[in-house]
Formats: structure tokens, C-alpha cells, sequence
């Protein structure tokens, strides 16, 4: 049997809309209609009388006096369970101004976080141009509306749908204005509010790494801004995720051309690597604790993981660090390509011309920030021994089936091409996106760039490069053999197929992401948090003298203090001191969450962060 929904109607006037939802809800339905005023004052306006004995005739309850920026005083713990509020056409009355009216939505929806049920809806009826979001045409400046969704983040809600509120088609109703007028709103352009409840930020523990490469055992501390994307499993056999689901079809078509095994042996998310042969502005490097004799069994809860334990139990303060005066002419680094495993798997199977083998899983690279640059992603990647001479044709069979799964998927797709050069791939609106397709300048000088492009030409990522094929260096099998590569970011490609406009969402913990591609499902993404609240913040700084700005660590470290919220850093002026010769440099920084309530108190406090982290890490001096 349905459970019974349960309705609290705030606010209400002449109860027209109370009786509205009573004459056209299921009967199951149970109605708690509420008015801030008095019934005698309510009684008072046209038809209030008849709309509350209709009513009360159904069964619905009826109080007065019942102020909405306290609901949970006037209801029983065992009542406080609402799957949906109504608030229509706030107001704190008279002449009161935009701020006023500002702190009501705010209480208010404090008020219903105490007594709503976890999944249920907020419903707020504003005005045409209160709410101050793009919905609203035209849009009023933010300084001069409500700010309806960033009040409602500070109760943690966020905008779920937003439609035009017809009175004509709610029969009966009749807007009264605010208390005790009859002088109604105009509610011409007014507009429907939803909104639900949004996941907390969350403050993963650290997670101590530990595996064993060449003989040694390390540990290690993964980066802060990775320990909430490490072990997700969206590429494990039971995975949902539009990322696992894509990868499954790319191996499928070419499983037709191609025999196909997939290399299921543990590849470490840890490699060991000279310092010429990674560039260190781009990857994560890691300081690494060498281990004479580990332990059989890592203290605390263990997870497995591409070859590596994750220890849970750990506490913030057990830093892993080298011992003193030790020189390693090796370093250690998060992997930022499946590339580096090419060559170990190569020695280790039993490697057969014209098997194409398959590795897939996560890498990890510093970047700008941008909605379309990706510090971790998901890499597939597919090679093959070949016989020298045959490179062309290899490379064309494997473009082809990428092409046709691809054309498969993405009906918009209007242009798949190879392009010959990192420049050429990076014409156009394609630049921002390569720095997210792997460049191996060790790489034989053949090496080609994926290019997607759609004709949705309203996309800011309609133009995407989500890959690379080439031919790897010669002699890794025999002199008579080359090695051919496909490497695909699955991560962007998704992007492009469900129509994500921030790679964010990609990692988003909230079920109604995962819940659009249920099954393998992969029509176009609708988002569930809409016209989030954006905030600016500027800093400035002097960079240190005679060594240059790391404009990468600033961005990595922005992304870390403000848990991937800020979206976008722009540099607004650089200045030379005449006298000095200093450099000091102003940046904007604008934070903005695609999934969550972000509030601009919480925007504050990470700016806060971000400031110390920087004077700390890239010793600037803040002006």
C-alpha cells in the first residue's frame, strides 16, 4: 500500500489554495493547512469562511497563529515528517524592503528543515523577478531581489525545478496580498520554486596508501583533494555510472574487429619515475615512506585497490616523510596516464600480434581550473603489436570503431576527426579540453588527436578533444613489431554524450545523478540543483623575487582549500613596483557548487583557507 503523503501549507490567506490541493489530491493525501493570522482577522477576507468549512468538511486541519519561521514548535517530533511544504507569495507586509523579506525566506526555510522528511519539497511562490534567478524574465539585479536559492542554501536546499505559477489553473484560488488586505498580488509572471534538501560537504579522513613496487614496499598519503574520489568503483561490474557504461560499449565494438583481453592485473596508482621524463608542474608528486620490513597486514580497515591497501584509521597529524638527508635520484608520482604501464604489461603477458589488450582506470594530473579540465579522470586504453608497416591500417580500424560507437551514442555528433598535430587539436574551442587527453613527447612522432564535435552550438564544450591514437617507441616486443595505442578519456566523452556541462558532476555522491543512468541508461543529463548561487572573491599578493609563479599550484591549491567549489580564477591585474621590481598580482576567484547548498558564509571561510594555504605553500606575501 502507498504511503500517505503528508502537506503543511504556511502562510495561507483566504485558504482558496488549501482548498484547491484538498478537491484535487489523492484521498490518501493528509492536508495541514496554516495561516499567520488569527481566524477571527482571516475571516474577515472574501470567502475565507466557506474555503475553511470546506476544508474541515474533508478532514483537513486547520490552525492559526502559526508563525512559518518556527514550524517545529507547533508540531509534535512524531508530526514533524512533511513531504512537501507550501510557502506562496511570501512577504513580511507592508513596505518591507528586499533584505526584510530575505531573512523571512531564510527562517522560513530553516524552519522546514526541522520538519520536512529527508526526500521531501519545499514549494515557494515569489513574484515576478523576486527570486533573482535567470528563470525570471527579465531578471532583476541580485543586489535588488530575494536571493531565493541562497537563502535557501543556509538552510541546505537547493533549487530543484522552477515553473511559471498560473493562477488560472488553479481553480479558486484567489491571491489576498499580505496580512489582512484584500488588495491582492499581482501574480502576472509569478514563478514556482522547488526545492529539496542537498548532501552535506563532506570532510573525508586522510587515507594512508600502501604497495609494493620494484621490492619496496611504500606509503603514502593521497592527496586531500583525492581522498574523496579514490575507490568510488564506477568501473566495477555492478557500476551504474554513465562513465563504466561507455567504456563497456567502446570495448564491445571493437571486441567485432579485434581479438580483445582486457588486462586484469592490478596496475599501481603509484609510479616511480626520473624527474626527466615527468613534467613535475603537472603531476602529483609524492613524498613517500620506504619501508625495510612492513607489516604482513596495514594497521586499520583495509580497502583493495589497484594494488594498493588504504588505511582509514589514520590521524591527520601521521605525515609520511623521507628521513633526513636522504637523496633519492628517483621520485615518486600519482600516475597521469595508463601510458606508463604499457611497456611492464608488454614484458609480462604473453603479448600476441594483433590482440588488442585492454587497460582501464584513473589518473590524476594537475590542471587549470575550468569546467572542462579534469585533475582525475578515467582512461581507457587499447593496444596492439602490429607488424611494421601495418600502422596505418591499425590505426584506421581502431578509429572506426571508435567512431561508430561514438556516432552510436552522441546523435548530435556532426564532425569526428584525427588530427595530426597537438596544434591542430588545439584550435578552436577544443584548447581548454587537451590538457585532459594525454601527450607523451617521448611518444613516436605519430600521434594523433580524437576531435568530438556536436552541433549544439549553445555548449561551451561543443568542440572536445577526447583522446589520443599513436604508435608507441619501437623495440618494446622485437624490431619487427610496432606498438599501436588508443587512449580515450572516458570521463570527457561522457560529458559529451550526456550532455554534463561540468566535470564535477561526474564524482557528485547525490542519488539523483547515478538515478538518471540506471540500467545504462545515457540520455541527456537534467540537473537537479539549478541557478546555484555564485560568490566572488579577490586576492592579491607579491610573488617572490627571482622565482616565478606557479600559476598550476595555485589552482590545485584552490581547488583543495574550497573542496572543488571554486569554478573559475582570473587574473584581473599584475603590477611592478617601480622602486622594487617586485610583481604583485590581484586574482578573482568565484566559487560556485554544481551539486550542493554552498553558502556565503561557507565561501568565507574557504577564501580564508585558500589565502593562508597560499602564503604557506607559494610563499607570497598577501597585500
Amino acid at each position: 500500500m502507498r504511503p500517505t503523503r503528508r502537506l503543511l501549507l504556511v502562510g495561507e490567506g483566504n485558504f482558496s489554495f488549501s482548498a484547491y490541493l484538498c478537491d484535487t489530491s489523492d484521498p490518501e493525501t493528509h492536508i495541514t493547512a496554516t495561516s499567520y493570522e488569527s481566524e477571527e482577522r482571516v475571516s474577515r477576507q472574501t470567502f475565507a469562511n466557506s474555503n475553511i468549512q470546506h476544508l474541515r468538511g474533508k478532514g483537513v486541519e486547520v490552525h492559526f497563529c502559526v508563525d512559518g519561521t518556527k514550524l517545529k514548535d507547533y508540531f509534535l517530533p512524531a508530526k514533524r515528517n512533511f513531504d512537501c511544504i507550501y510557502f506562496n507569495f511570501p512577504h513580511c507586509g507592508r513596505k518591507a524592503g528586499v533584505t526584510k523579506n530575505r531573512e523571512l525566506l531564510a527562517k522560513f526555510f530553516s524552519s522546514c528543515a526541522d520538519v520536512l522528511t529527508e526526500k521531501g519539497e519545499v514549494h515557494v511562490a515569489l513574484c515576478k523577478g523576486q527570486g533573482g534567478t535567470p528563470a525570471d524574465q527579465p531578471m532583476r539585479e541580485w543586489h535588488n531581489s530575494w536571493q531565493v536559492v541562497a537563502m535557501a542554501a543556509e538552510a541546505g536546499f537547493i533549487l530543484n525545478d522552477v515553473h511559471p505559477f498560473i493562477s488560472d489553473d488553479v481553480h479558486g484560488y484567489k491571491c489576498t496580498g499580505y496580512r489582512s488586505q484584500d488588495k491582492s498580488f499581482s501574480v502576472e509572471g509569478a514563478l514556482n520554486h522547488i526545492f529539496s534538501r542537498s548532501l552535506p560537504f563532506l570532510h573525508p579522513r586522510p587515507v594512508i596508501c600502501q604497495t609494493e613496487l620494484e621490492g619496496k614496499w611504500v606509503s603514502f598519503q593521497v592527496p586531500e583533494i583525492f581522498m574523496d574520489k579514490i575507490n568510488r568503483g564506477f568501473l566495477n561490474v555492478n557500476s551504474h555510472h554513465p562513465v563504466r557504461t561507455i567504456n563497456e560499449k567502446l570495448i564491445t565494438e571493437l571486441s567485432q574487429t579485434f581479438p580483445l583481453q582486457r588486462v586484469e592485473q592490478s596496475l599501481s596508482l603509484l609510479h616511480q619515475g626520473h624527474q626527466s621524463s615527468v613534467s613535475q608542474s603537472n603531476t602529483f608528486l609524492i613524498i613517500p615512506n620506504i619501508e625495510q620490513n612492513p607489516n604482513s597486514e596495514p594497521m586499520g580497515k583495509d580497502v583493495l585497490f589497484s594494488g594498493l591497501h588504504f588505511c582509514r584509521n589514520i590521524d591527520q597529524d601521521d605525515r609520511m616523510k623521507t628521513q633526513k638527508g636522504d637523496q633519492l635520484p628517483e621520485y615518486y608520482h600519482l600516475r597521469s596516464s595508463l601510458m606508463i604501464h604499457v611497456q611492464d604489461v608488454v614484458q609480462r603477458l604473453s603479448f600476441l600480434p594483433g590482440t588488442l589488450y585492454v587497460l582501464t582506470g584513473s589518473v590524476f594530473r594537475k590542471c587549470l581550473i575550468s569546467p572542462h579540465t579534469l585533475p582525475v579522470f578515467h582512461e581507457t586504453l587499447f593496444i596492439c603489436a602490429v607488424d611494421k608497416g601495418t600502422e596505418s591500417s591499425c590505426i584506421q580500424m581502431l578509429m572506426d570503431n571508435i567512431k561508430n560507437t561514438i556516432s552510436s551514442l552522441l546523435q548530435s555528433l556532426s564532425c569526428f576527426t584525427l588530427n595530426s598535430t597537438k596544434e591542430e587539436a588545439k584550435s578552436g574551442e577544443a584548447t581548454e579540453l587537451n590538457d585532459s587527453v594525454i601527450f607523451e613527447p617521448l611518444l613516436d612522432k605519430t600521434q594523433y588527436f580524437i576531435s568530438v564535435k556536436t552541433d549544439a552550438s549553445d555548449s561551451t564544450a561543443n568542440d572536445s578533444c577526447i583522446g589520443t591514437i599513436g604508435v608507441a617507441p619501437c623495440g618494446l616486443i622485437n624490431s619487427d613489431l610496432s606498438i599501436i595505442f588508443a587512449s580515450v578519456n572516458l570521463d570527457l566523452l561522457a560529458m559529451q554524450i550526456c550532455e554534463i556541462s561540468d566535470w564535477r558532476l561526474l564524482w557528485s555522491s547525490d542519488e539523483r545523478f547515478l538515478n538518471q543512468f540506471f540500467g545504462g541508461k545515457l540520455g541527456p543529463f537534467k540537473n537537479f540543483s539549478l541557478h546555484p548561487s555564485s560568490y566572488v572573491h579577490d586576492v592579491s599578493f607579491w610573488v617572490p623575487e627571482c622565482k616565478q609563479f606557479d600559476e598550476i599550484a595555485f589552482h590545485t591549491i584552490a581547488r583543495c582549500m574550497s573542496q572543488e567549489t571554486v569554478v573559475s580564477i582570473q587574473l584581473l591585474d599584475s603590477f611592478q613596483h617601480p622602486q622594487t621590481g617586485q610583481t604583485s598580482l590581484c586574482y578573482r576567484l568565484t566559487f560556485q557548487s554544481c551539486d550542493k547548498a554552498l553558502t556565503r558564509q561557507q565561501v568565507a571561510e574557504m577564501q580564508m583557507c585558500i589565502r593562508k594555504e597560499i602564503q604557506e605553500c607559494l610563499h607570497v606575501t598577501l597585500r
